[in-house]
């Protein structure tokens, strides 16, 4: 009968293939790393207010009782661009409508998602909920010199999904105050600020 040879690996060889893989999957690691940190890296999305403008407007002043009943219907389009090489996923939102740090109106922003270099556009239908402005001492003095201060606030948060997965949480919100001329039922002055949270 013939023995079969049998080849044994040596301690050394079974050393350098130990290594071998090791080396592989550092420089995986380090690969999925360095992408995450530079062409994969969450940045931030803008979320821009591109206009308002006044669609309804209705006001009656009581003097006697020194009292303004007021319907104001304002109509905001806002854009968010996602800079990202990945979608953005962001959760139910809401827009709101403030008077004076005061909340008087607000209108949801459904959850959804935007590609990659995609600039998405929101078209927002803000409507003042009067009975909230019936108790501020202010409205008075404001609609009686002619201007209407107001805020709107929108903000989106959701998450960057990286190489599938490492997930980054990104919050964007912009803050605009807007002036409505009362004489001539427009929108005056608009001045907004941006921020961005990763």
């Amino acid at each position: 009968m013939r023995r079969k040879n049998r080849m044994k690996v040596g301690p050394g060889k079974g050393r350098k293939v130990c290594l071998t893989v090791t080396g592989v999957v550092i420089a995986l690691i380090l690969l999925i790393v360095i992408l995450a940190l530079t062409v994969f890296k969450a940045k931030h999305p803008v979320t821009t207010v591109d206009s308002t403008k006044l669609e309804d407007f209705h006001m009656s002043l009581d003097i006697a009782k020194l009292r303004v009943d007021l319907n104001v219907t304002l109509r905001t389009d806002v854009s968010v661009m996602n800079p990202n090489k990945v979608g953005f996923k962001y959760s139910d939102s809401i827009a709101h409508l403030n008077y004076r740090g005061q909340l008087i109106g607000e209108v949801p922003i459904p959850a959804g998602e935007i590609s990659s270099g995609e600039t998405k556009g929101f078209n927002l239908t803000l409507t003042i909920m009067a009975d909230r402005l019936l108790s501020n001492s202010q409205l008075f003095s404001d609609v009686t010199s002619g201007t209407l201060p107001l805020n709107t606030f929108v903000r989106i948060s959701g998450k960057v999904s990286i190489l599938g997965f490492i997930k980054v949480h990104v919050v964007s919100s912009t803050s605009c105050d807007v002036v409505i001329n009362l004489s001539n039922r427009t929108v005056g002055n608009q001045e907004c600020q941006y921020k961005t949270k990763l």
